[in-house]
C-alpha cells in the first residue's frame, strides 16, 4: 500500500541541461523534421519522459515521470512564451 509520497531528488542540473536539451529536440523536430505545430507538445512530452526516466532519474519511475512532465512543461512554456513575445513585437512595430 502506498502511504508516502516518493522522494524526488532534483538539482540545478535538471534546469541547466535537461530543459535546454528538450527544447533543442523540440525545435529540431519542428524546423528540420517538419513536425506539425499541433504535435510539438507531444514530441516534447515523449522526449522529456524518455530523458527523465532513462537518464536523469533512472531507477525511480515515479520521480522520472514526475520530472519528465516538468521538463516538458518548462520547454513548451519557453517555446510558447517566445512565440507570443515575437508576435506581440511584430504587431507593435
Amino acid at each position: 500500500m502506498l502511504n508516502e509520497f516518493p522522494i524526488i531528488h532534483t538539482n540545478i542540473w535538471d534546469a541547466v541541461w535537461a530543459v535546454p536539451v528538450v527544447l533543442l529536440i523540440v525545435l529540431i523536430a519542428h524546423w528540420l523534421l517538419k513536425v506539425p505545430e499541433s504535435w510539438i507538445s507531444t514530441v516534447s512530452t515523449v522526449f522529456a519522459l524518455l530523458l527523465s526516466i532513462f537518464i536523469t532519474h533512472r531507477g525511480d519511475l515515479a520521480a522520472g515521470i514526475f520530472m519528465g512532465l516538468f521538463y516538458s512543461g518548462a520547454a513548451m512554456g519557453t517555446v510558447y512564451s517566445l512565440k507570443q513575445s515575437y508576435l506581440a513585437f511584430r504587431k507593435r512595430v
